[in-house]
């Protein structure tokens, strides 16, 4: 990597990179940042023609091309599938993007045994995943980069009077699914560094979706962030670039975490 410029390093022409639930509040910022570094992105959704809707407003500044393919991440087969369908479209797969989510909302009064324990089949979709773009590019020869979505809710437990009067409390099953996240990277990484595969987390801090966050809940959850605001999902894009780039060629295993000081007191 020695005399590459910082242009260079954080340049993605030529690199294809596949985002699950890249049609979603966060996922829609990861696929525009990819795109906007000059990679072709690959959105997968559970609704193929929500995706194509999303990769058709998607920029190319260097004449990237972008493609859509449906994948739920829940279904051992349809992801198997909806990997070969994306390698297929695009020619490859460099950067995998673990972003897609089937949401439990319940909290630890609410869920049943069988809605915690489904939940964490998320993280075996993200494995699988992993693993099929891992195999992809063991056998090019190729280097590759998987970014797992983690959050601070995997480090950290929720403020119970942030809720209190509101809404139901954070999912405990969420905090479960992210914490696992987030160790899942670390082993991953270990094992798969000698093979020229990269897998970092990005955690997200409070980025409520201003469509569905209660404003009396985003207003008390403000008071517990040192910034004393919430984040955007532009301040995201950032992030996801560096990690999928070479400008973070001599990282891996590692949790990044973008929360506004939420978890630095």
């Amino acid at each position: 990597m020695a005399g590459r410029t910082i242009q260079e390093l954080f340049d993605l022409s030529g690199k294809v990179a596949l985002v699950t639930g890249g049609t979603g509040y966060l996922g829609t910022a990861f696929s525009h940042a990819l795109a906007e570094a000059g990679a072709s992105v690959v959105i997968s959704s559970r609704d193929e023609a929500r995706g194509r809707d999303a990769a058709s407003k998607l920029p190319a500044p260097g004449g990237a091309s972008h493609h859509a393919v449906q994948l739920d991440q829940m279904d051992s087969g349809a992801l198997r599938n909806g990997f070969e369908v994306a390698v297929q479209a695009a020619g490859q797969v460099d950067v995998l993007v673990n972003n897609g989510l089937d949401a439990q909302g319940k909290d630890l009064t609410e869920v049943s045994f069988e809605e915690f324990a489904q939940h964490q089949a998320n993280n075996a979709g993200y494995f699988e995943l992993a693993k099929l773009q891992h195999d992809h590019a063991v056998q090019r020869g190729a280097e590759a980069s998987v970014i797992n979505i983690g959050s601070m809710y995997g480090q950290v437990g929720s403020y119970p009077d942030a809720y209190e009067g509101i809404c139901s409390a954070s999912s405990v099953a969420y905090h479960a699914l992210k914490g696992g996240t987030i160790h899942m990277t670390r082993h991953l990484a270990v094992y798969w560094a000698q093979d020229n595969v990269r897998v970092n987390c990005l955690s997200p801090g409070a980025f409520p979706n201003p469509a569905g966050a209660p404003a009396a809940l985003v207003k008390r959850l403000e008071t517990k962030c040192p910034m004393g605001r919430m984040g955007v999902p532009t301040e995201l894009k950032g992030a996801i670039v560096f990690l999928a780039s070479g400008a973070s060629s001599y990282m891996t295993g590692q949790n990044l975490t973008i929360d506004g000081g939420w978890t630095a007191w």
